[in-house]
């Protein structure tokens, strides 16, 4: 039979990262000059520069190079290490593990980062593969990050399936002819992730292997 395959989102799906980004979002914008007490909500999910475009808008500012560089540096340096595991994900991906799967990480955050994410919560060894944005905007945006990583690894579509919490998982996982599923303990709602056309929703983290191998083993 075929390896199958699941790729798995980070912000919002594996990790609760919202404190360290929104502190190197008030970081970046000091950088420029901005107050980030006049910031507008930030939004978890979108590229980094989406966010950083969204922001700075409020400011009537466009210096979204400057702000990504400042983001970064204040990332690499703390705001990484304020991601928490949701409770349950790693016996999760250790269930998904001992069923056969190959697990791969998907993510719009640099794939520098992300690495040190998994590593700094000792998951990094259960994955296949950890993908993520490149420097100078490469794979920043999930279709094109999904292809390279079905074409990198040699997967099939037709056995693999994307998990994430936002429509930009679901919506890349169809650009490349994936199944998905949503989950519902993140950044995204029931009603964005429906409306997306995820396959599935799932509540908890305690029932996501369960739902991930039911679609894989259609």
């Amino acid at each position: 039979m075929r390896s199958r395959s699941v790729l798995l989102d980070l912000d919002g799906t594996l990790v609760d990262s919202r404190p360290g980004i929104i502190a190197s979002c008030s970081a970046a914008l000091r950088a420029l000059g901005r107050d980030p007490d006049d910031a507008p909500e930030i939004t978890i999910g979108p590229p980094l520069e989406d966010i950083l475009r969204t922001l700075l808008a409020a400011y009537g500012d466009d210096r979204i190079d400057q702000a990504a560089v400042a983001y970064r540096e204040h990332y690499g340096q703390a705001g990484l290490l304020g991601s928490e595991l949701y409770s349950g994900i790693g016996a999760a991906i250790e269930d998904m593990r001992r069923a056969g799967l190959r697990i791969y990480l998907a993510t719009s955050k640099r794939q520098v980062f992300a690495q040190r994410i998994l590593q700094n919560l000792n998951l990094a060894v259960h994955f296949d593969g950890i993908y993520g944005s490149m420097p100078g905007g490469s794979l920043d945006h999930k279709p094109e990050l999904l292809a390279h990583i079905l074409s990198d690894q040699n997967i099939s579509a037709a056995h693999s399936l994307m998990v994430g919490d936002r429509r930009h998982d679901i919506v890349g996982a169809h650009a490349v002819e994936m199944r998905s599923v949503g989950v519902l303990w993140g950044y995204g709602s029931r009603d964005e992730l429906e409306t997306a056309g995820a396959d599935q929703l799932v509540e908890r983290p305690a029932d996501l292997a369960r739902a991930v191998l039911s679609i894989l083993n259609r």
